[in-house]
């Protein structure tokens, strides 16, 4: 099930757009300069009946008149099948909208961060007809920022650096730069980014660290982020939103085309809640001529 570090990891450029600027000069690679950033659809979804989501999209409109795409993917884990979604999303996006497309993926772990920057070639081995090369900010490039006057100087992105530097042993030295930093914040603004970093941190000791430094320090903030977060709250609800609507899908999908689903079966699709495995079955309900065929195991 989508996790709520996995969530605010990619939502935070949602809620802060510019923070992809900070992104790329970490990476120490040259960005034409923007002049706006829209949000786009997620929905990747052809007219066959199969949804895929991109985690984060948004377009970016360049001072020289032109526009490229940002496609911000979090992974939490090594994935192969990842890697042709990713492929996918990318030429996709340049049929649909003919815009130069950049995919970033951002991870908490090195090894996987690791992974996910090498190449994916489409075609022969030593003449592919597809490569792309994906952009990757994790523990290994991302700074820990762990300084109050260098936090208020990029707030967004001294969030995102703890996020991402969750499991790292020095994270308690950038929460309470962090911490700092928005006790002279407005306090509307360091409300959200509070949010941010509670989610982003996850089930993780950090999380407690930051708990710690809310009810001594941000004591301001604390009712907000208990409204926000309450047992993994408000961003993993949509979340769950999504599993149940996926499971009814499946079901729906197999009544129209007249399959029969046992009461075992349909408590079991109805009972699911790992997105990924709906989304498996979703796939294969489509053309699937017994649910033993949907369920089976990979």
């Amino acid at each position: 099930m989508v996790s709520s570090p996995h969530e605010a990891h990619h939502r935070i450029f949602q809620e802060n757009p510019g923070l992809f600027a900070s992104a790329f000069r970490t990476l120490g690679i040259p960005f034409p300069e923007p002049v706006a950033v829209s949000l786009m659809d997620t929905d990747l979804t052809e007219i066959r009946p199969l949804e895929r989501h991109v985690d984060t999209l948004l377009r970016i409109d360049l001072v020289d008149g032109g526009s490229l795409l940002l496609a911000i993917e979090a992974q939490g884990r090594k994935d192969p099948d990842k890697r042709s979604s990713w492929a996918y999303y990318l030429a996709h996006l340049y049929a649909k909208f003919r815009y130069p497309c950049v995919l970033l993926v951002v991870c908490r772990d090195k090894g996987t961060a690791e992974w996910a920057a090498e190449p994916i070639r489409i075609g022969l081995d030593k003449h592919p007809s597809l490569v792309a090369l994906p952009l990757v900010l994790g523990p290994h490039n991302v700074p820990m920022v762990t300084d109050a006057a260098t936090v208020a100087d990029d707030i967004p992105m001294a969030v995102f650096s703890a996020i991402t530097h969750s499991n790292d042993h020095d994270i308690a030295a950038i929460l309470e730069a962090l911490a700092e930093a928005l006790r002279a914040t407005d306090a509307d603004a360091a409300a959200v980014f509070a949010e941010f970093t509670e989610a982003g941190l996850g089930a993780t000791p950090a999380r407690e660290i930051w708990r710690n430094l809310m009810g001594t320090g941000l004591s301001h903030f604390r009712g907000f982020v208990a409204e926000s977060f309450r047992d993994e709250g408000r961003v993993e609800g949509r979340v769950e939103g999504r599993v149940e609507g996926r499971g009814e899908d499946i079901l729906r999908i197999l009544a129209v085309r007249g399959v029969a689903v046992p009461e075992e079966a349909r408590q079991r699709i109805a009972g699911c809640k790992d997105l990924a495995v709906l989304d498996v079955w979703f796939e294969r309900a489509i053309t699937a001529t017994t649910v033993d065929a949907v369920l089976a195991e990979s």
